[in-house]
């Protein structure tokens, strides 16, 4: 190459950050599924994603079908959406979400997001400066850091305590936060650990991020479902303290991921953070971005006013049924052991005894040769901020649930270190 002559696309500046060092969750799902013996007989049973609705016994309600149909046969929903989405959409999730809030949502709070996935990188790009940091929960959700990674912001990692209910270190929070902290994420109820937080915890966190000035970003993605001692609480509840920015979406309590309709809400009633600036700071990154296809917009006010109690009630007794046979089944195998019982979201983190083990040396060797042996996909630990935990899906029909779960133990007894379980 000649001697200072530029670099096709000039990207390599100096300060670059590294997004290559981050592992998504669908990056490592996808070289597990791609190490499963094709010659094995037996069938994929996969524990690793959040998609509930490769299962029969959880189906999306026909309220959600029907207006989706109703939407595209009556051809008014076949051109572009205003960019921050559907007004009538945008007004039937702000009066969705303000049912469980002291105050009432605006039309102008909400913005409609391709999933929350989009919401998230919205979130960070919205709050990113030069010399930034957030505060992401570990164990947590990847796309954080790699959303952050591309924005510039540095990411700094507070942890959950497992013998705590997975509750937030609030002690690390003051530790790690300062005067440059654009925000905090909270996570509940909690994906990938199954925890649902409390009340006074919540008002606990909000007391917190009220003290430092910091926004709360909270991920409710899970949000309702809820199935142990506490009921899912809103953070926007504390609005009126701290500024909130609420990420949800349909995806998982109506069990429709691949309809991509999300949304960004901010629930700040008294205006602590938010300013006209911001707002139109706003509008305009969403003048650049794609939204859900049209015809989902208009089908959600449908969907959110038919959608009957019966539906959710049979979903959360259908993911209580199945951590508790998730439960039962994890106690018969020695290698493995879960804190603290799920009480909500689809999955949770259990940790990997790796001295009961031969010829294992991590929690990714596990997961890798687990899928090559028994053909069942869970997540290593590592993909989600914690090195030989893993994490596991139990939305899925009892049969494979529990077949996969004995896989499990029959790759633990195949893999036993004599020595060390005599």
């Amino acid at each position: 190459m000649e001697s200072g002559r530029k670099k096709w696309g000039s990207g390599e500046a100096e300060n670059e950050v590294d997004t290559t060092v981050t592992i998504t969750i669908k990056g490592i799902i996808s070289l597990l599924i791609a190490n499963v013996d094709e010659g094995s007989n037996k069938r994929l049973i996969s524990l690793g994603m959040g998609d509930p609705s490769v299962y029969s016994c959880f189906r999306t309600t026909h309220a959600a079908t029907d207006s989706v149909i109703h939407s595209i046969e009556s051809n008014k929903f076949n051109g572009y959406a205003p960019t921050p989405g559907l007004p009538q959409t945008r007004k039937a999730i702000a009066d969705y979400l303000s049912r469980d809030l002291p105050y009432k949502l605006s039309i102008e709070d909400v913005f409609i997001t391709s999933g929350c996935t989009q919401a998230i990188d919205i979130a960070l790009s919205i709050l990113a400066r030069p010399g930034a940091n957030v505060l992401i929960p570990k164990p947590g959700f990847p796309i954080y850091q790699l959303s952050a990674s591309f924005r510039g912001v540095e990411v700094r990692y507070y942890d959950l305590l497992p013998e705590k209910r997975w509750e937030v270190n609030l002690d690390a929070i003051e530790a790690l936060a300062d005067q440059n902290t654009v925000a905090l994420v909270i996570i509940n109820p909690n994906n990938p650990c199954g925890s649902v937080y409390s009340y006074e915890h919540l008002e606990k966190i909000a007391e917190t991020a009220r003290k430092l000035s910091i926004p709360i970003i909270s991920d409710e993605v899970y949000g309702h479902l809820a199935f142990g001692g506490n009921r899912f609480i809103p953070m926007g509840v504390f609005g009126s303290s701290v500024p909130v920015f609420t990420l949800g979406s349909l995806s998982k309590r109506w069990m429709v991921p691949g309809w991509r309709l999300g949304w960004f809400a901010i629930t700040d009633p008294t205006n602590l953070f938010i300013t006209p600036k911001i707002i139109e700071r706003l509008k305009r990154y969403f003048d650049i971005l794609g939204g859900p296809a049209t015809f989902i917009q208009a089908a959600v006010p449908c969907i959110l006013e038919q959608t009957d109690g019966t539906f959710f009630r049979k979903t959360i007794n259908l993911l209580k049924q199945a951590s508790d046979v998730f439960m039962e089944k994890i106690q018969e195998i020695p290698c493995i052991t879960c804190p603290h019982k799920p009480e909500g979201s689809m999955a949770v983190m259990v940790k990997l005894n790796l001295s009961l083990l031969e010829n294992i040396s991590d929690d990714i060797d596990f997961c890798f040769k687990l899928a090559k042996e028994e053909s069942v996909i869970i997540l290593p630990g590592l993909a989600v901020g914690l090195k030989n935990w893993l994490r596991i899906t139990f939305a899925a029909d009892p049969s494979s649930l529990e077949e996969g779960l004995e896989r499990i133990k029959s790759f633990y007894y195949r893999h036993t270190n004599r020595q060390h379980s005599n």
